[in-house]
C-alpha cells in the first residue's frame, strides 16, 4: 500500500480528545503529508459531501460521530480507520466487497467489557441496585436477614469464546472460580489449555452454574438462542449477566423471569435503545442495569486510539493490518 499523502479525521472535539490525546494526534500528523481535521458536529450531508470531494483523502479516520460514507467513494480513498467498533454506521457491505479497507478497535477494548461483566456480577451477588435505592430514597439499613454473596469459588459459564471471554476468564483467576463454556471453539480437548471446561449444551451451561455471563456473538445461530426455558435454570440468588448482544436473548422470557424477582439480572444491551422510559426492566431492585457503556471508558479510549494509530503505522509502512473488516466479519457486526 502507498503512503497516505492526505488524511481525512473526521470526528468531534470530544472524540480527538478521548480517543486521540496530544501524543497520538502527534503520530497521526507524522502519517501523512496532509493531514484534514473536519469537525462533522452538525454537518449537513451536503457539506459531508463536499468535504469528501474536496479533501479527496487515501485513508479516513472515523468514529461515533463520523457521518455515512456515499455509495461513490472519493477516487483517492484506500482506508478506513475507524476508532470504535461496529462499522454498520458509516459504510456498507459493498463498501467492503469492493475493496476499501476498514479496521476497527479490534482487541484493544476487549478487558474493558470483561471488566464491566465483572462489575455487573459484583453488583448483582452484592444486591447493589437494591441498596442503592434502600439507602438513597428510604433511608434504610441492612437487617440480620439481609441477602449478600460472594464471587470466591461460585462457578461461571460464560456463553461465547471470543476477545472479550479471554480477557474475562483472566479477571476470575483471583476469585478461584471454575469456569466452563459453551461456544462451538471450545471442546473437551482444547479447553484445558484455555483454563476452563467444556459445556456440551446451552442447557447445561445454566444449569451446571451459579453465574452466566453472554458474550456470544449475534448471528443466525445465536440469534434468541437464550430463551426463558433457559433462564429458569437459574436458582434463586443466581445471576445472569449480558454485556455483549441483546439479540442473543429472548427478551420476553428475560422479562418475565426478571419480574419474579428471583434470578438477579446484569444488563448493558438491550433489544429498544435507549432503553424505554416505561421499560419493566426499570425499578427492579434484583437488576442491575447500565446504558450499553460496557465498551471502553472515557479514559481508557485511548487503548483503542493507540491501535489505531498502530494501523496506521502499519499502512504507511506497507505491513499488516490488525482487526481489518472482511465482509463476514461485516455481517457478524451489529
Amino acid at each position: 500500500m502507498p503512503r497516505p499523502t492526505i488524511l481525512l479525521v473526521a470526528i468531534n472535539s470530544r472524540e480527538t480528545a478521548s480517543f486521540l490525546p496530544d501524543n497520538l494526534r502527534e503520530q497521526v500528523e507524522s502519517l501523512a503529508d496532509r493531514v484534514v481535521w473536519f469537525d462533522p458536529t452538525d454537518t449537513d450531508p451536503e457539506t459531508w459531501l463536499r468535504t469528501l470531494q474536496e479533501v479527496n483523502p487515501e485513508v479516513l479516520i472515523g468514529c461515533w460521530s463520523t457521518p455515512a460514507l456515499p455509495p461513490e467513494l472519493p477516487s483517492r480513498l484506500r482506508y478506513v480507520c475507524y476508532l470504535a467498533g461496529s462499522v454498520r454506521k458509516i459504510l456498507t457491505r459493498r463498501h467492503v466487497e469492493n475493496g476499501l479497507v476498514v479496521t476497527d478497535w479490534g482487541n484493544s477494548i476487549s478487558l474493558f467489557i470483561a471488566e464491566a461483566a465483572l462489575l455487573h456480577i459484583l453488583s448483582c451477588l452484592r444486591r447493589v441496585p437494591y441498596w442503592v435505592r434502600e439507602m438513597h430514597e428510604r433511608q434504610g439499613w441492612k437487617t440480620p436477614t439481609s441477602p449478600t454473596a460472594t464471587l470466591f469459588e461460585r462457578r461461571v459459564g460464560i456463553h461465547g469464546f471470543g476477545r472479550i471471554a479471554k480477557e474475562f476468564v483472566k479477571l476470575l483467576a483471583p476469585f478461584r472460580c471454575p469456569i466452563s463454556v459453551y461456544a462451538p471453539d471450545v471442546n473437551a480437548e482444547n479447553a484445558p489449555a484455555l483454563g476452563v471446561q467444556a459445556s456440551h449444551s446451552l442447557d447445561a451451561l445454566f444449569e451446571d452454574n451459579d453465574i452466566v455471563v453472554e458474550l456470544a456473538p449475534l448471528n443466525d445461530e445465536t440469534r434468541g438462542a437464550v430463551t426463558e426455558k433457559h433462564l429458569r435454570l437459574l436458582s434463586p440468588g443466581n445471576v445472569f449477566v449480558n454485556v455483549g448482544r441483546a439479540g442473543t436473548v429472548d427478551e420476553a422470557g428475560l422479562l418475565k423471569v426478571a419480574a419474579e424477582g428471583e434470578v438477579l439480572f446484569g444488563l448493558d444491551v438491550f433489544h429498544q435503545e435507549p432503553l424505554a422510559a416505561d421499560s419493566p426492566l426499570r425499578g427492579l431492585t434484583n437488576v442491575c442495569l447500565s446504558p450499553h457503556n460496557a465498551g471502553p471508558t472515557t479514559d481508557g479510549r485511548s487503548a483503542a486510539g493507540a491501535f489505531a494509530v498502530r494501523n496506521l503505522q502499519a499502512y504507511h509502512d506497507e505491513t499488516s493490518l490488525l482487526s481489518v473488516i472482511t465482509p463476514e466479519i461485516y455481517d457478524r457486526s451489529t
